[in-house]
């Protein structure tokens, strides 16, 4: 770095305005010597001083800063791309067993669904059988209580057809008769 800067200074002085002014050259009345000779005493200043040095280490200390926030950047953006990437497997796996939790609820729901149908026939059936049970009942029922109003009326019937043919004398030999048959029974 330090010989870019003395190759300049070089350049510098050689392509000076000295040759293009008028009159002695090495007076201080002419303001190009002058400026000259300033320009060429603050070069010195600076290279007695190692300003060049400093520069270039500065420079170079800014380039090694520089550097070493590219490396962190990289660092950082690799470290970024592992977590998204671990994310990304996460959220996969996240995805997979929300798809399994929603199958298995899918079969879930199918097999109450099908438990529920089959109670609900057995409920059914139990309902038709006991239906039929109280049907049959409420049919053996009023079977019994024609039955017995036959039976009632059939007495009634009888009651008043005996009323009417049977005379005293033919009630006597009934009761005769009815005697006579309870005795050889008993006996």
């Amino acid at each position: 770095m330090s010989k870019i800067t003395l190759a300049g200074a070089t350049a510098s002085l050689l392509a000076t305005p000295a040759f293009a002014a008028s009159g002695p050259f090495f007076s201080l009345g002419n303001t190009d010597f002058v400026v000259t000779l300033g320009f060429i005493v603050f070069i010195g200043v600076l290279f007695y001083f190692k300003v060049p040095s400093m520069l270039g280490g500065m420079l170079d200390s800014r380039a090694d800063g520089i550097q070493s926030e590219i490396n962190e950047a990289r660092a950082l953006r690799e470290d970024a791309q592992t977590l998204l990437a671990s994310y990304e497997r996460k959220q996969q796996e996240v995805q997979a067993q929300a798809d399994r939790i929603v199958a298995s609820a899918k079969e879930e729901a199918n097999a109450a669904a099908e438990q529920a149908r089959a109670e609900l026939v057995k409920s059914i059936e139990r309902r038709l059988a006991a239906a039929e049970d109280q049907i049959a009942s409420a049919q053996n029922s009023a079977v019994k209580e024609v039955r017995d109003q036959s039976v009632i009326i059939a007495v009634a019937v009888a009651r008043d057809v005996i009323a009417k043919q049977m005379t005293a004398a033919s009630g006597n030999s009934l009761i005769d008769d009815a005697i006579a048959q309870v005795d050889a029974k008993l006996h």
